[in-house]
């Protein structure tokens, strides 16, 4: 159970650094559709969980160190080469991103110029990526719990201190603008984008258990507490609707209304999360390539980590724009390729 927990965790931690930083994906693609936003949340808990588990099934199934391996068998001959490559070029763009992100969020925070701030996170994802897997899914994990803490307490200061009734803020809520047309294209395209981040990192985590049930496990976890921390984003966002419309980083600003030391915790958390992203990502970017186990490993991931560096202080707004639309196609694209590829096995096991 303890191995089914850590991968979940190390799911999460990903996919939090991502998704979740700033609270605002959770407005646009939950909270803006008011009441009904808690049914996205519930539908996109159960395709987290049954991608998490899928995904972390064939890793531990192939037991690979590299994701390509994984994509071609989801994709195969045809797709599988196109999948790889679109694969991991988002893999190095959301680590890039992450760069420039903590960058903004080391200026805005505590003052410190955006090109230090990105040179910390970057000096930190480097160390990091010397280690072996086993380390980094410990490192990723650890901070999963202490996020889902401080999310409940911003829930329950939220709920005690609520302003408005339930069909008041239902409507201040629909008065956000949200990502797509309705909520169940908000709660598929939300996962979407974010399994496009997050397949590759499964599969690997996933072939560091040999036991496919274990994996499996680990992967349904990882979705339920996915699940668990859009719902309590989503309503705390919903019931202090009059604080958080409008601002760039509402679950900051609610950490904030309730103590500047609550604030700077979930600062450092955020922090932490996109660090995990970073680690993440590069880490299996750069095993795409080079096996952790050759000498120039280590050579590879220095490399890799300056070039990330150096793209990150070029200037991001249409970059993130353009990363994220095509994250969301290809995630369509990922999903139904591993919803056949468990079809397929099931039937063959059955």
């Amino acid at each position: 159970m303890k191995k089914s927990f850590q991968i979940g965790g190390a799911f999460v931690g990903l996919i939090v650094g991502a998704g979740f930083a700033s609270g605002q994906e959770i407005m646009q693609y939950f909270t803006s559709f008011g009441l009904m936003g808690v049914m996205g949340a519930i539908v996109a808990t159960v395709i987290f969980a049954f991608l998490g588990m899928t995904l972390a099934q064939l890793g531990s199934d192939l037991q690979t160190t590299s994701h390509k391996e994984g994509i071609y068998y989801i994709g195969g001959r045809y797709m599988g080469p196109v999948l790889d490559i679109l694969v991991t070029l988002v893999l190095f763009g959301i680590g890039v991103v992450m760069f420039a992100g903590s960058g903004s969020t080391f200026q805005q925070m505590y003052g410190i110029h955006p090109g230090v701030g990105s040179i910390i996170m970057v000096t930190a994802t480097i160390l990091t990526l010397l280690l072996n897997a086993e380390n980094i899914m410990k490192i990723v994990a650890m901070l999963t719990p202490y996020l889902m803490g401080i999310i409940f307490i911003i829930l329950m200061y939220s709920f005690f201190t609520m302003d408005y009734s339930i069909s008041e803020l239902d409507v201040m809520a629909k008065n956000q603008t949200p990502a797509t047309t309705n909520w169940l294209m908000g709660a598929v395209l939300y996962v979407s984008y974010n399994i496009a981040a997050g397949a590759a990192m499964l599969i690997v985590m996933g072939s560091t258990e040999k036991d496919r049930k274990i994996a499996g496990r680990g992967g349904i976890l990882g979705g339920i507490m996915l699940g668990a921390l859009i719902v309590l984003i989503n309503t705390a966002l919903f019931v202090k609707m009059d604080v958080v419309a409008g601002t760039d980083m509402p679950t900051l600003e609610l950490a904030k209304q309730i103590h500047p030391v609550v604030g700077l915790c979930m600062s450092i958390i955020l922090l932490g999360m996109m660090y995990n992203t970073a680690v993440g990502m590069l880490y299996i970017f750069t095993v795409r390539f080079m096996s952790p186990h050759r000498k120039l490993f280590k050579p590879t991931v220095l490399l890799i980590g300056l070039v990330g560096f150096a793209v990150s202080l070029v200037g991001f707004t249409t970059l993130v724009g353009k990363l994220y639309s095509t994250m969301g196609y290809l995630g369509f694209v990922l999903i139904l390729a591993v919803v056949i590829t468990w079809l397929r096995n099931h039937k063959i096991a059955s």
